[in-house]
């Protein structure tokens, strides 16, 4: 007998003026692709990777290009594929771990988020990353010691993951089920409180 698809749930976020219903960054082995797979199946919309955007461009692997072009390279074709995910996808967007730090990247998700987008910061600690990461993997950038390059550069970038995303979800010791069940909460409660704030507002304006 074939297998019923798994359930799907209204997406409990207003979708944008433009762009992903939400958006996903966070440090590598926070949990981007799998719970932007997990909130995708349960929406019904399709998952978009900028780092496979980028391998798919490039015609070969993050690490190589890393090895042959230099990461000046992978970081100019990386904020190609954001800006262009940024307006061509409507589902969930999962952002490379450090896309966030070219600045034409950090004022185009500050437009997105004006204009209503949602982007979640998966945040999440080195105990938690390493087994997720896979430290012995090819990560260009975790070569020496993977454990305190982690360390190191998670430390640089937790401002700007702060100051671009719009919530903050702690993904330690949770499974990606359990990530996107949280985020969908926070979602619900954030649409809550945005709908009561409006009704207040309209009912202090007729009230004059």
């Amino acid at each position: 007998m074939p297998t019923s698809p798994a359930p799907s749930h209204p997406a409990p976020v207003a979708p944008p003026e433009r762009g992903p219903l939400l958006v996903l960054c966070g440090p590598m082995g926070s949990g981007k692709t799998s719970v932007g797979s997990v909130l995708g199946r349960r929406w019904n919309v399709a998952l978009r990777d900028t780092d496979e955007d980028v391998e798919t461009t490039a015609g070969t692997t993050i690490a190589d290009i890393f090895l042959h072009r230099g990461e000046e390279e992978f970081r100019r074709l990386e904020h190609e594929a954001v800006e262009r995910a940024l307006v061509e996808h409507d589902g969930i967007l999962a952002l490379g771990g450090g896309a966030v730090l070219h600045e034409d990247t950090q004022a185009e998700l500050a437009a997105y988020a004006r204009g209503g987008g949602i982007v979640t910061f998966l945040d999440v600690s080195i105990e938690y990353a390493a087994p997720r990461v896979g430290l012995g993997e090819a990560r260009p950038l975790l070569m020496g010691d993977p454990y305190q390059r982690w360390r190191d550069i998670m430390d640089a970038r937790r401002p700007v993951y702060e100051a671009v995303s719009t919530m903050r979800t702690l993904t330690d010791g949770m499974t990606p089920q359990e990530v996107a069940r949280e985020i969908e909460r926070r979602l619900r409660v954030a649409a809550r409180d945005k709908a009561q704030a409006q009704r207040a507002a309209r009912g202090h304006a007729h009230g004059h």
